[in-house]
């Protein structure tokens, strides 16, 4: 799961993107006009997320990225709020660029290694367009009116400032995050799973993802659950079963921003039950089946993270010059899939695909851009990513493994 967030870290692709923009109105989706009062009515456990370009520090703008602001603190007297923290339900675990951290005044305290403590325990979580490295730390954190005590995140080293070097294992994947790969200060991952890695690598010293480091080298390592990096979600007092997110449908033009919300918990509150959402139940690593031009694709995920919907289609025309991993139909394409929940439920989602080369320059928010699979070391299997266009115009809940929500259990997605 934490592998399938798709960003397309090629520089050409994000700058040629930033620069134009646009969108068209979701067809087939959920409504959001008899649930948005609700949310704008506000409560501890609703946040305003925004996609919007962005942060300062970044050199490119890309489309399609929804952020909220978080608070850290290192102790109950020195806190700071990082914003641009991208919402991604690709992935579990709040990760902070440790550039960001810095600006804002902010030293977290180093998670040592529990089978040595003259070890800090550090990780390396792959993605689309590379990787995350840094060490894993302990924070409090406030998102909006919910907190949690002693979260274990990550410190992404995007400045070289851990000491120890990235093993080569991890450096296969391609290169670190920074704050213009991922044009964000941070990663807030609400998947429906609760750890970033769970049983495999509590239980496995070789997993891939962990590292006990000293101050010149690192070795695989296991990592106890309460030491992984996890979903904050599952650590707040009650609203702790899974997220709500909600974006507006947009014109067809695109929109320079969409403002929605990120709520937590499912059916806790008065303002967050599934009404009638239809509950599409997924694996156990967040995965089920889309058919799709006679595709049925096993591994498709609903991915915040990503910036559009990603799947083969080899009648639909790839972009030319620095947009290549984009589709550019001659005009705009209305298209359907089913999405196949675990328990049989069938769920046909439409959805649109633009000449991303022709739309307005001057948005970030668009619903109809998609493109193609490529070929990714880090990406394997028959799938379709449902980005952030497929948000768009519905109310998306995102219920984590073994908790009741709503009347089921996780994992499950929902619309």
């Amino acid at each position: 799961m934490s592998l399938r967030r798709l960003r397309w870290c090629a520089v050409g692709v994000l700058v040629a993107l930033a620069a134009c923009g646009g969108g068209s109105d979701t067809t087939g989706s959920t409504t959001v006009s008899n649930v948005t009062s609700v949310f704008a009515a506000g409560g501890p456990n609703v946040v305003t997320m925004t996609v919007t370009s962005g942060p300062p520090a970044s050199t490119q703008n890309v489309i399609n990225i929804p952020y909220v602001s978080v608070t850290v603190c290192s102790s109950s007297t020195s806190c700071a709020t990082i914003d641009h923290v991208l919402v991604d339900t690709g992935s579990s675990g709040l990760r902070l660029l440790h550039s960001a951290l810095q600006a804002s005044g902010i030293t977290l305290t180093q998670q040592t290694d529990p089978a040595n403590q003259l070890d800090t325990l550090a990780e390396c979580l792959p993605f689309a367009g590379g990787y995350s490295w840094g060490v894993t730390a302990s924070a409090d954190i406030r998102i909006g009116g919910e907190s949690a005590s002693n979260v274990p995140v990550q410190v992404i080293d995007d400045d070289g400032s851990y000491a120890p070097a990235v093993p080569k294992s991890c450096k296969a994947y391609g290169v670190n995050e920074t704050v213009s790969s991922l044009d964000a200060n941070g990663l807030l991952g609400v998947s429906v799973l609760a750890q970033d890695c769970g049983i495999h690598c509590a239980s496995l010293a070789n997993n891939g993802r962990y590292f006990s480091c000293s101050a010149s080298a690192c070795a695989p390592a296991a990592a106890p659950l309460q030491n992984q990096v996890v979903n904050p979600a599952t650590l707040f007092a009650t609203d702790n079963n899974g997220v709500i997110l909600q974006l507006p449908a947009i014109p067809a033009a695109g929109a320079p921003s969409a403002t929605g919300y990120l709520v937590f918990g499912i059916g806790t509150q008065n303002n967050n039950g599934l009404g009638t959402a239809t509950v599409l139940a997924s694996d156990n690593n967040g995965e089920f089946v889309t058919s799709f031009n006679g595709q049925m694709l096993s591994g498709s995920f609903i991915d915040s993270g990503s910036n559009g919907l990603y799947f083969t289609d080899s009648g639909l025309p790839m972009c030319q010059g620095s947009a290549t991993q984009f589709y550019c139909p001659a005009t705009t394409q209305d298209l359907s899939a089913t999405n196949q929940s675990q328990t049989g439920v069938l769920l046909p989602t439409s959805f649109s695909v633009a000449n991303v080369q022709a739309l307005s320059k001057s948005n970030f928010a668009l619903d109809d851009v998609a493109g193609g699979l490529g070929s990714n070391v880090n990406l394997t299997g028959n799938y379709f990513d449902w980005g952030l266009p497929f948000f768009y115009g519905r109310t998306v809940y995102v219920a984590i493994e073994g908790m009741t929500a709503g009347g089921s259990m996780g994992p499950y997605y929902a619309y």
